[in-house]
């Protein structure tokens, strides 16, 4: 139970039922919004190993809640159907034998319909626990069925990162919703790229307590930075375009020796979902295929591409904590799933006194490995697994993307990629030093 969850407790339980309650129904709803455009092909697809089914994700945070709140608090709660314990596990061993990961596309059964009542009979059994906590497992309920809302919030953005690559498989460019909010057009081009500079020094990064994180943004503690410079906004799609057009993809002076042998083997020339047509530059979209906007924040690269990018814009990528030193003064305001646009936009005007872009629009790669901080300790019990076991061969994102949800991201938040994937909405800020 994080701080504030406690001293609500502590003074009125009940109202601290009813906003758990409140924030449950909300939460839940806005996955089944996200899934409402779909056809019921849709749901069924596995476009890759990494992506799930729509059904899947619907599923599977539902079974988290009945596997790790309602078996264990709810007296005599059944389930119904004791498959969907195998069928929709993900990668918790201590709990059980999880399905394999890239055959979820072959799961035909149990149906879509099923899954959705499937969803509608632990929402009500939710409900019953949660309008009535008992007394000696209040605390550790409301801890995971906070967890549980973080963790369905994270599958409405892979959900949406999902979607978007099952519907670009199809040459037809499917589109996903029609009715997505239009940016404004842009009256000049977006501004110059600045530099924010930072003496650096001690300073201390991770979360204190004091609202909801994950144990891996876990413990808060110290370190040092040498004097550093940020760049004032997101690097943009023309600007990405020169890079392109420069031999970006064909310089391998300019990239991790990793990256380049992906490059050669996957036949990579620019970003994941760009295409040329006529010429052009064209990319798919949730609202199917669009014109490159050379101006929003360039999207759906790697972090050897924004390795590479950084090279040959004489300047690097910046380490998590000097991200974060320069984040936290900041308000988490930008452009999140609540925005309707599910794509970035461009940055409309930059600030003398602070970067702007820190939050939402896209994930930003660092160039720090995702690994434990110092003193780390993992939940106990199988949600130990939930994030400590991943701390291996993968690198930091920060801010938050279009497709996060806006109450979901904090400047601690650390999410985590291998460098070789581009399906998630990731691009990139220059850093430097003084």
């Amino acid at each position: 139970m994080s701080h504030l969850a406690r001293e609500m407790y502590n003074e009125n339980a009940n109202a601290l039922e009813t906003l758990l309650l409140q924030r449950f129904r909300r939460i839940r709803r806005v996955s089944e919004a996200l899934c409402a455009p779909l056809e019921i092909e849709d749901y069924l697809i596995q476009s890759m190993p990494d992506v799930s089914p729509p059904k899947w994700h619907l599923a599977h945070v539902t079974w988290f809640f009945e596997a790790f709140v309602l078996k264990p608090f709810l007296p005599g709660y059944q389930t119904p159907d004791p498959a969907y314990d195998y069928f929709f596990n993900s990668y918790y061993e201590t709990h059980g034998t999880p399905f394999p990961r890239a055959q979820r596309g072959l799961i035909s059964r149990p149906t879509v319909a099923d899954v959705y009542r499937f969803r509608a009979y632990v929402d009500e059994a939710m409900e019953a626990l949660l309008m009535h906590l008992p007394e000696e497992n209040a605390e550790e309920i409301v801890r995971r069925t906070e967890l549980g809302l973080n963790h369905e919030q994270q599958h409405q953005e892979l959900l949406l990162m999902d979607i978007k690559h099952i519907l670009a498989q199809n040459p037809l460019h499917p589109c996903y919703r029609s009715d997505l909010a239009t940016p404004a057009a842009a009256v000049a081009p977006v501004a110059p790229l600045r530099w924010h500079a930072y003496p650096g020094g001690v300073c201390q990064i991770g979360a204190d307590g004091s609202e909801f994180a994950f144990d891996c943004e876990t413990p808060r503690h110290r370190v040092y930075l040498e004097p550093f410079q940020l760049a004032s906004r997101l690097v943009t799609n023309g600007e990405y375009l020169a890079f392109i057009e420069d031999q970006g993809y064909a310089r391998s002076n300019l990239w991790l020796s990793d990256g380049f042998a992906l490059l050669r083997k996957n036949g990579w020339q620019a970003p994941l979902y760009w295409e040329k047509v006529d010429g052009s530059w064209y990319h798919m979209t949730l609202s199917g295929l669009q014109p490159i906007d050379e101006q929003a924040p360039v999207c759906h690269v790697s972090f050897y591409e924004a390795e590479a990018y950084a090279s040959w814009a004489g300047a690097r990528l910046p380490s998590e904590a000097e991200w974060e030193l320069a984040a936290a003064r900041l308000q988490p305001t930008g452009n999140f799933m609540e925005n309707d646009y599910l794509r970035p936009v461009a940055c409309d005007m930059l600030a003398d006194t602070s970067p702007q872009q820190m939050f939402g629009d896209v994930w930003e790669w660092t160039a720090s490995a995702y690994r434990p901080y110092p003193g780390f300790k993992p939940l106990p019990g199988s949600l130990g697994e939930y994030n400590g076991k991943f701390m291996s061969s993968q690198m930091v994102l920060r801010g938050g993307c279009c497709a996060t949800p806006a109450d979901h991201i904090r400047a601690t938040y650390r999410n985590f990629f291998y460098p070789s994937m581009r399906w998630q909405f990731a691009g990139l800020r220059l850093a430097k030093e003084i």
